[in-house]
């Protein structure tokens, strides 16, 4: 079903008076609203069609059944910056430039061997994140007896950690902020990598109007540029120095990621990847956003119906117990928690669509004709909340409808495309393993370590921002230590 009032107000992010002169330049083509929940639409911008699709089954034609066809990206002012000219694979058309990035990233960054090289580094941060949630539950304590605890910094910046410790090898870009916290440079980064999330592929009128572009009429030139550069001057200084270890000889051994992309060499024992190719790093910022985001919704969810986090936590004590934390090895036994984090996404997507693809040429897609050049949207929350395919209660935070049989494991991947969290086809998400980690973890960890409930002075409100879909308010939670006091001990 297409709500457009949603559909229109995810669209259309400029000024309000650049939204009313655009809107008198929208038509609606090819596809006629003939009933009240249409599952594709066709708007026109400019030259260029724009279809937003609400039916799975139709999603799955896209970008299932005529992958091949669709799988190009836009040309933007946000993708074009951020991607440093289209040298990253998320971002960039089809073409030998992307097929290179897809490879190297699946093969040589992401791989299983890669993702258990990097098991240590990751489980230093998830060791690091019980430390500050135990540190704020137990040193600031307040009239409930517990400790309050932001959530969203807590998420966001445990992503951030896990993250530049697999690129860089470090979790602090400056000091820190004591207890496993945030310094105010790791604020500033992460800061920066959402604003850059929130601009990529924003509605831009420059983008189907080329005759505008330079004038800036929207901003979001300056504004992709300012976070860029922020996100740079932490970058570009430990990539440089690194290349410039390898050259000189002083580095020999990789110990990160980094290290893996300075050192691949091509057929003719030359460098594969030019300095810009390395600092274009789409990988830190496809990490931050959507395990956070599910995590803080889930906890909020699952906090205003404490029988889920009952059924949770009975869960973690009969797989892992009370006397360790939960480790790696433990997510594919703990299917309640994933059923959750599943729920999360579907209910509770971190944008309003997935990253557009692009019509390489005509086709016909469920009797309707996709003219060359079209921008495909698949609409995350209309999909996630369709009434054709969630018939019990939709609206409704419910894990159980995840759980077929308790024989069966639970992925946080819907190759069906009924909700949407690392998509599918050739431009699928190769961080699926990277990704379902952080995200399990993060959650089983907050669950099996503390108990969660909300602050009689500040209710949780399951309301989404008016400005993004993130909850309105972050979460601010009261925890308390579930587990004896030793098994928080680290060195």
């Amino acid at each position: 079903m297409i709500h457009l009032h949603r559909l229109l107000s995810a669209l259309f992010l400029p000024p309000l008076v650049l939204r009313v002169c655009f809107l008198f330049s929208l038509h609606l083509t090819l596809f006629p609203l003939h009933d009240s929940e249409p599952e594709i639409a066709c708007f026109k911008f400019g030259s260029v069609h724009v279809i937003p699709v609400t039916s799975p089954a139709i999603a799955c034609e896209f970008l299932k059944k005529q992958d091949d066809v669709f799988a190009s990206r836009p040309l933007s002012m946000s993708s074009d910056l951020i991607s440093a000219g289209y040298l990253t694979a998320a971002l960039g058309p089809y073409g030998d430039q992307w097929k290179k990035m897809k490879k190297l990233i699946s093969r040589d960054l992401l791989s299983s061997t890669k993702h258990r090289w990097l098991h240590e580094k990751r489980m230093e941060e998830a060791d690091s994140l019980m430390h500050y949630v135990y540190s704020q539950s137990t040193e600031r304590k307040n009239d409930h007896g517990g400790g309050s605890v932001n959530v969203r910094l807590t998420a966001q910046h445990f992503c951030g950690n896990v993250i530049r410790k697999i690129i860089f090898n470090k979790r602090y870009l400056g000091n820190g902020g004591g207890n496993g916290g945030p310094g105010p440079e790791e604020v500033e980064h992460v800061d920066a990598l959402f604003k850059l999330l929130n601009y990529l592929f924003a509605f831009s009128m420059s983008d189907f109007v080329p005759s505008l572009r330079g004038l800036e009429l929207d901003g979001h030139d300056k504004m992709v540029k300012n976070a860029l550069a922020k996100v740079n001057k932490y970058h570009d200084p430990i990539i440089e120095a690194r290349i410039k270890q390898w050259k000189d000889g002083i580095k020999t051994e990789t110990e990160d990621l980094i290290d893996v992309m300075i050192s691949l060499k091509d057929v003719n024992n030359n460098s594969l990847l030019k300095a810009q190719e390395i600092k274009a790093l789409e990988m830190m910022m496809a990490t931050v956003d959507n395990p956070s985001n599910a995590v803080e919704w889930a906890l909020a969810e699952m906090i205003n119906q404490p029988e889920l986090l009952e059924k949770a936590t009975q869960e973690l004590d009969q797989v892992v117990g009370k006397h360790r934390l939960v480790q790696e090895s433990d997510i594919p036994k703990l299917n309640y928690i994933k059923a959750c984090l599943r729920e999360a996404f579907r209910l509770h997507p971190i944008s309003p669509f997935n990253v557009p693809h692009v019509a390489m040429c005509d086709a016909v897609v469920s009797n309707y004709l996709i003219p060359k050049g079209s921008h495909v949207l698949l609409s995350r929350q209309e999909l996630g909340r369709n009434p054709n395919v969630w018939k019990d209660d939709p609206l409704k935070f419910k894990p159980e409808r995840h759980l077929v049989d308790n024989m069966s494991d639970v992925f946080l991947t819907e190759p069906d495309l009924r909700f949407i969290s690392f998509t599918t086809g050739k431009r699928a998400c190769p961080g699926v393993v990277l990704g379902t980690t952080i995200t399990v973890m993060m959650l089983a960890r907050l669950l099996h370590g503390f108990t969660w409930s909300a602050s009689r002075h500040q209710p949780i409100e399951l309301v989404e921002s008016q400005t993004d879909l993130l909850l309105a308010k972050p979460l601010v939670a009261i925890t308390h230590p579930r587990l004896p006091k030793e098994v928080y001990l680290f060195d």
